[in-house]
């Protein structure tokens, strides 16, 4: 167990107890409340202050492990409901008793704890995990015995910003990653001068398995049983040869992009601050942010500040309902598309339903397994980014659409003249880019599309953007870099993509770009618009003197 999991387990502990010494308190409220019921003439003021209160244990025991607790005070809140459901409440002496003695006897169910939750430490990241290469930069270890191939192979995956390394025997690698990890792993499992059992050999081993590092296969067979080998070694890709190296630099990237995106954010709205804290803590351990609000009155602000990607809340709250949040929050029209889940011990599935009709996406039942709980917000956390990805970001390239670039070049032009840094704007254009589709299909278009795209995200600054303006057409935004550094980036990336090598039916192809900066320097007064413009004419020069050539705009 590693230390993140050490700690993890003694926080979940540290919180179940403070749960018990709590519960046992309100379990003693509770005995006292419904030995009244034998004396009282109306018992419904009672059963009306013990359903909730036994609602809410029912729900909350079972999180931190005391599932008989959880049921006896279920089997108490359903009958206790049934009663408070009729117009008359009459009960005669031996049911008032009888209720009452089951209710102090919770208490003795409060020493039942079973099996504590052990699935969130056992989610818990270990403490070694990939390592991007020196610099920052990606990288990418290949394994091909083939030397010209593999070195040509290395020579193009550099021009994409990779830093990659050439290894021509497994047991190489096996003495490698002893002491280092690459980001990603790409290899040719069909060698000559090893037994076919070495990347077997490779994989399995503890060293490896504990890199929990992507495999990549690339290989002149793509029959089934090859497929299948590296379906069963767990291989996160497979490519055939001759390898098309836009393609793996796409694969790579997804795959990547997938293993390092951002945590998922929730918001837990909850007034129970035990079980808010506990479903903080087995989230947390699955990699998600999570924030906890006791305070329901300022869910707005709450989800203002921390833009959660879903909200996961309690139905029923002392001074507020979970439905009239979800309305709360329904009536802010930017917030529309925001998932709202209940976690309640509400079982009753015609309230779950109304519940359902007051705009929440979904109802979890408690109480409800660590390993269920995760899956179930990572799903719908994951569907909502997709949704949200799918909204801002070009389906082909993973770049920002039309309009949200644009966006970005008028907040990015108000933060450079409130800070009075310089701004630059830079429009690219594949050059005959019609050409490679009349010749070459669309979908080969799309891999030339796809690689620049690939490379500006490589090349460029995790602080620049970078949006498809249309078709053939990129839009980067450049913050804080004056018109010769841009000049000298995009002169680069020009340089680069002019050298990819395409394929087509084993045929080798090659595309060039044009470009065109506007600089904030040259133009202190231009709008955003005007900045664009500027930089679409020094493009069209750019193509008029002849393309593959990278032009600035020094005046309107």
């Amino acid at each position: 167990m590693t230390d993140v999991q050490i700690n993890l387990a003694a926080e979940l502990a540290r919180i179940g107890e403070d749960y018990a010494q709590r519960v046992r308190g309100e379990l003693a409220e509770l005995t006292q409340l419904a030995a009244r019921l034998e004396s009282e003439v109306d018992v419904r003021p009672f059963l009306e202050r013990l359903h909730p209160r036994l609602h809410r244990i029912a729900g909350s025991g079972g999180s931190f492990g005391f599932k008989t607790l959880s049921k006896a005070a279920r089997d108490l809140e359903v009958e206790a409901n049934g009663w408070l459901s009729q117009d008359a409440v009459t009960l005669d002496l031996a049911q008032r008793r009888r209720f009452a003695k089951e209710v102090a006897a919770l208490a003795n169910r409060l020493t039942q704890r079973e099996a504590a939750p052990t699935q969130a430490v056992a989610q818990a990241p270990s403490a070694k995990t990939t390592v991007s290469g020196n610099g920052g930069k990606v990288a990418v270890w290949l394994v091909e015995d083939e030397i010209p191939l593999g070195e040509h192979i290395v020579h193009l995956l550099g021009q994409f910003g990779y830093q990659p390394r050439l290894y021509t025997r497994f047991d190489a690698v096996a003495a490698a990653v002893q002491d280092e990890c690459p980001d990603c792993l790409v290899m040719d499992p069909r060698f000559t001068e090893e037994d076919l059992g070495a990347v077997e050999a490779l994989m399995a081993s503890p060293s490896f398995q504990a890199l929990n590092c992507p495999v990549i296969f690339v290989s002149a067979s793509g029959d089934f049983p090859s497929r299948m080998r590296a379906a069963r070694l767990g291989a996160d890709g497979f490519m055939l040869k001759p390898l098309d190296i836009p393609r793996l630099v796409d694969r790579i990237g997804r795959i990547l992009e997938e293993r390092h995106a951002a945590p998922y954010r929730i918001l837990v709205v909850d007034d129970d601050l035990d079980l808010a804290e506990h479903l903080r803590l087995v989230l947390s351990a699955d990699g998600m942010d999570v924030e906890v609000l006791s305070e329901p009155e300022q869910v707005i602000e709450a989800v203002a500040t921390f833009h959660p990607e879903l909200v996961l809340m309690d139905m029923h709250m002392p001074d507020y309902s979970g439905p009239e949040l979800a309305t709360v929050i329904r009536h802010h029209d930017d917030l529309l598309g925001l998932p709202i889940v209940y976690l309640s011990a509400e079982q009753d599935r015609k309230k779950q339903i109304q519940a359902l009709r007051s705009g929440a996406d979904d109802f979890l039942t408690k109480p409800i397994s660590d390993a269920e709980l995760v899956a179930a917000v990572r799903v719908r956390a994951a569907r909502f980014r997709q949704l949200a990805n799918l909204m801002t970001k070009d389906s082909l390239t993973g770049l920002l659409k039309h309009a949200h670039i644009k966006e970005g070049i008028v907040r990015e032009l108000a933060r450079a003249q409130r800070t009075d840094h310089p701004l630059a704007v830079a429009m690219l254009d594949i050059d005959h880019f019609k050409q490679v589709n009349d010749s070459y299909g669309h979908a080969v278009g799309d891999r030339v599309i796809m690689a620049l795209a690939h490379l500006l995200k490589q090349r460029l600054r995790k602080s620049d953007g970078i949006g498809r303006y249309g078709g053939e057409e990129f839009v980067v935004i450049l913050p804080d870099c004056n018109l010769q550094v841009a000049q000298s980036v995009l002169e680069d990336i020009r340089a680069r993509f002019e050298v990819l090598p395409f394929l087509h039916n084993d045929h080798e192809f090659r595309c060039t770009l044009s470009a065109g900066i506007a600089s904030t320097l040259e133009y202190p007064d231009a709008d955003d618009g005007q900045l664009l413009i500027a930089a679409d004419q020094a493009l069209y020069a750019a193509k008029h003197a002849g393309r593959n050539r990278v032009h600035v705009s020094q005046s309107m």
